[in-house]
């Protein structure tokens, strides 16, 4: 996956769901769970089953759904859209889950004629049993990245965390290392309220992605711009990650960088991770 930005659009806002593929977003998420009050849960669900029959785009359609049978329920309704890239699952904390998911998809996928398991999952990982379960959700069936919930998860773990977000460290690198091991795309960071003071928003970005995040999730568009410059190689790096595999290529092995440093394998992979993200 080469998504950098998650813009989260309100399930009961239909009139913002073509705003939100328009704005530069790598990925929409039509939110059915916290976004909307229960009253108008079900008026939210109609809407995004309307508006999933349209042509789909080259922007990603994702539908964060609800919990328990209402997701259950959900995941029913959604899965025959056409716009549909997968399903946001909050949280997650149980392979059980994924396993419940997947056949309601593979049943959607066969009505519809799609491919097997075209359809993907995102689980949202919210509370301290969904941290200590990553690795097994990391690994489950259509998992394309894990995402970090930190409001859910802070209030769980009965902490306050701090401007630099050191309490939330431990679960931070756990479903970055999660997401490795697994051999699925690393997760995006999780939302932040911040959308008026952009450099705040923009240095705690940079922050995350010197972690192992890649790309954020977004609850306005004025973050998804932000998202998409830090997030993208600049041109240089995109030479010089060029630079180390053409230099790998004509010496296998092991050869010398511009810089007059050895190039080996691990060097060559931070090299193609480099130019998958730009």
């Amino acid at each position: 996956m080469t998504v950098r930005s998650w813009l989260y659009v309100p399930g009961d806002r239909p009139d913002r769901f073509a705003k939100g593929v328009a704005s530069g977003a790598g990925a929409v998420v039509l939110d059915l769970e916290d976004a909307v009050a229960p009253a108008g849960k079900d008026a939210a669900r109609a809407a995004v089953v309307d508006w999933l029959a349209g042509p789909p785009s080259d922007v990603q359609v994702w539908v964060r759904v609800n919990t328990g049978e209402r997701g259950r329920d959900d995941v029913d309704a959604v899965a025959r859209g056409a716009r549909l890239t997968g399903v946001v699952l909050p949280k997650s904390s149980s392979r059980a889950l994924l396993e419940r998911v997947h056949d309601q998809l593979l049943a959607a996928e066969t009505a519809t004629g799609r491919a097997p398991c075209s359809l993907g999952v995102s689980p949202l990982v919210e509370s301290a049993a969904g941290v200590l379960a990553a690795p097994a959700l990391a690994g489950g069936p259509r998992v394309r990245c894990l995402q970090l919930g930190e409001v859910d998860l802070a209030a769980d773990l009965g902490v306050t965390p701090g401007p630099d977000g050191a309490e939330l460290l431990l679960a931070r690198s756990t479903v970055v290392m999660a997401s490795a091991a697994a051999g699925i795309a690393p997760p995006p960071a999780a939302v932040s309220v911040e959308f008026r003071d952009l450099a705040a928003f923009e240095a705690e970005t940079r922050r995350l992605t010197a972690m192992g995040f890649r790309g954020r999730a977004c609850i306005h568009p004025a973050q998804v711009e932000v998202v998409e410059r830090v997030c993208r190689p600049t041109p240089e790096q995109v030479a010089t990650a060029r630079d180390v595999l053409a230099r790998l290529a004509a010496s296998p092995g092991v050869a010398v960088g511009a810089d007059g440093k050895l190039l080996d394998e691990a060097v060559a992979r931070q090299a193609r991770s480099i130019l998958s993200l730009a």
